[in-house]
């Protein structure tokens, strides 16, 4: 009988990281996907208000339009950032009642500045409900103590 020797394991110095390499690009790609999507309405000075705060279902979608010191309204349908364009009346009626006829259930949000004019405000809050908007809520800002 012929003894053959053990071959002796010798230990593994080196770290694996291609692991580590795949969860930071799928990190990586979730973030850039996400990023945008944080940035929605425009840059407004919203109106102080002493009222609850919305519970609004972070499930659902929600649909912003903006309304700013200039009467400018925006839509945050698809564009981001500097992309987005100023709309008209007729421009919102149409697109929100599009958004409506395929998502009924849609969060509707109006923010607006506070040097908006009254008027512009109305009209645009009459295209919505012509839309078929049923209860628009309004973005409003907690009234700071001093």
């Amino acid at each position: 009988m012929q003894v053959i020797p053990k071959k002796k394991r010798k230990a593994m110095s080196e770290i694996n990281v291609v692991p580590y390499i795949d969860v930071m690009l799928v990190l990586l790609i979730v973030f850039m996907v996400t990023a945008p999507l944080l940035d929605q309405g425009i840059e407004v000075e919203l109106p102080e208000a002493n009222s609850e705060p919305l519970n609004i279902d972070e499930n659902i979608e929600t649909l912003v339009v903006s309304l700013t010191a200039s009467d400018e309204i925006y839509l945050n349908i698809g564009a981001f950032g500097e992309e987005r364009q100023s709309v008209t009346l007729d421009t919102v009626g149409t697109q929100v009642s599009r958004v409506i006829a395929v998502n009924p259930s849609i969060q509707v949000l109006i923010e607006g500045d506070t040097s908006a004019n009254w008027g512009a405000m109305v009209k645009v809050i009459t295209v919505l409900q012509e839309a078929g908007v049923s209860n628009p809520n309004f973005i409003t800002q907690p009234v700071q103590s001093n």
